[in-house]
C-alpha cells in the first residue's frame, strides 16, 4: 500500500530536470516506474530519438501506436525497420472506421483532403489513443513533444499530471533543439523516417490537409494542417477544469507492478 508520502514532488522535480537532460529523465522515469511507464510514438520523422532512449533503459517498454488509417506506407515500414533492428514492444491501436467508409460517412469527398480535420482526429486518431491509455491503464506516459514546436508547448513542464488519461504525463525531449536531435540521432546511428529526406519534417496522416513538406529553413511543424490555424491533433490536450493529482502513484526507485 502506498502512503501520502509517496506522492512525488512535481515541483522539485521539474526544477531539476530543467538542467538535468532528457537522458537522465528517461533513466529516472524507467526506475521509478517500471512497467507502469509507457511511451506513444506516431514513428514520425524523429521518433527513433525517443524510443532509443527509453529502450536503453526500458528494452520492453509498450510503445503504444495508433493506426489512423491514414498514415503514410512509409511509416509503416518505419515502425517494422525499427521494430526489427530493436526488437520493440509496440501495441497498435486502431481507428474503429474503415477508411473509406469514414470518408463517405463524413462528407469527406476527397482522400487526399480533409474538410473537418478536429472530426478526423477526434474519432481516428483521439479515441484510439484514448482506448489504449484506458486498456493499459499505466502510471506514466513518455512523449516526445519539445517546448519549440508550438506555442501551446513553450509552456508545458517535464511532468504533469494527466487527469486525461490518469497518470503522469513525461516530457523528457522538451528543452531539445532540431540540433541536439541531430547530433544524438548521428552518435546513435538512428533512421530518420523515409519520408524526411523529401522535406516531411513532421509526419501525421497522408491528406495534404493534413501533412505536406516544407522548404528548407521553414518551421518544421509549419507542414502540419498547413493554413487552418490547427497546430495539435489532440492527443496532449487536457480538459478545461484538470483534477488533483491523486496520492502515491509510484514509490521513488522503485519498479511498478507489472500489466
Amino acid at each position: 500500500m502506498t502512503t501520502t508520502s509517496d506522492q512525488l514532488d512535481v515541483d522539485a522535480l521539474n526544477a531539476m530536470f530543467e538542467t538535468a537532460g532528457p537522458e537522465k529523465i528517461v533513466e529516472w522515469a524507467a526506475a521509478q516506474f517500471g512497467d507502469e511507464l509507457v511511451m506513444s510514438s506516431s514513428f514520425g520523422a524523429e521518433s527513433a530519438l525517443l524510443i532509443h532512449m527509453a529502450i536503453t533503459h526500458r528494452p520492453n517498454v509498450k510503445i503504444i501506436f495508433t493506426d489512423t488509417g491514414y498514415l503514410f506506407p512509409e511509416t509503416f515500414t518505419h515502425l517494422e525497420n525499427l521494430r526489427k533492428q530493436f526488437n520493440l514492444n509496440v501495441w497498435t491501436y486502431r481507428t474503429k472506421n474503415d477508411p473509406i467508409a469514414y470518408l463517405s460517412n463524413s462528407g469527406e469527398t476527397d482522400p487526399t483532403w480533409r474538410n473537418n480535420i478536429d472530426a478526423c482526429c477526434a474519432v481516428n486518431k483521439n479515441e484510439p489513443f484514448d482506448r489504449a491509455m484506458k486498456d493499459l491503464a499505466p502510471k506514466a506516459w513518455l512523449r516526445g513533444i519539445r517546448r519549440n514546436q508550438a506555442d501551446t508547448r513553450k509552456g508545458r513542464a517535464f511532468i504533469e499530471w494527466s487527469s486525461r488519461y490518469n497518470c503522469y504525463a513525461i516530457s523528457p525531449l522538451l528543452n531539445m533543439t532540431s540540433k541536439d536531435i541531430y547530433y544524438y540521432m548521428k552518435q546513435h546511428n538512428l533512421p530518420y523516417h523515409p519520408l524526411y529526406e523529401q522535406g516531411y519534417l513532421s509526419i501525421g496522416c497522408n491528406p495534404l490537409s493534413c501533412t505536406r513538406p516544407v522548404m528548407p529553413g521553414d518551421d518544421p511543424r509549419s507542414g502540419r494542417w498547413a493554413g487552418s490555424g490547427k497546430i495539435e491533433c489532440g492527443l496532449n490536450v487536457e480538459p478545461a477544469t484538470p483534477s488533483e493529482i491523486p496520492s502515491a502513484t509510484a514509490r521513488p526507485g522503485t519498479p511498478g507492478g507489472g500489466v
